[in-house]
């Protein structure tokens, strides 16, 4: 059976990527796979690799609930209509997404998120990992137009900067 394959981890972006997933399996008939991937603390880069066994089942048990949250955000009481299937996989997120979405009949979603330039250089783009990596199509879902709204109200909120009422219209 094919599948629909998408990476979530709370963001604005991987909502909206995964709604678009679910619509996908729809269109498609397939599975729809929503994967977490998660890695306990000190594996990044630089890190020591120095956790313990309670550490990383604790982990393990903050990415299964962080789905759990993820997947009631996104649908809420209502489930997408499609058969769901949720993962929780350790590893670094496009090498987890890549590896999930192995067979070329699948399909890999993911979103897309406003990057600057500090941003980009310490932490690499997902969704870039996953087009040059990918056996499969691969799409991306860029982030809302609202987002752009939200961000610019959050930085007046933050700095206290007087509402335009020309805005307003």
């Amino acid at each position: 059976m094919p599948k629909v394959v998408v990476g979530v981890s709370g963001s604005l972006g991987s909502l909206a990527a995964l709604h678009r997933a679910a619509a996908e399996a729809r269109l498609r008939g397939a599975e729809l796979r929503v994967v977490l991937a998660w890695q306990p603390p000190g594996t990044g880069p630089g890190g020591r690799d120095s956790c313990g066994v309670a550490a990383v089942a604790h982990c393990r048990e903050a990415a299964v609930d962080a789905l759990r949250r993820n997947l009631d955000t996104a649908f809420g009481a209502g489930r997408p209509g499609v058969t769901l299937a949720g993962f929780t996989v350790r590893g670094t997120a496009g090498a987890v997404l890549v590896d999930c979405a192995r067979d070329p009949e699948d399909l890999l979603v993911v979103g897309t998120g406003s990057r600057g330039p500090l941003r980009r250089l310490v932490r690499p783009s997902v969704a870039r990992y996953c087009l040059a990596h990918a056996a499969c199509p691969v799409l991306t879902v860029p982030p809302s137009p609202l987002r752009a709204a939200y961000e610019e109200a959050h930085r007046r909120n933050a700095w206290r900067l007087p509402l335009d009422p020309r805005e307003l219209a």
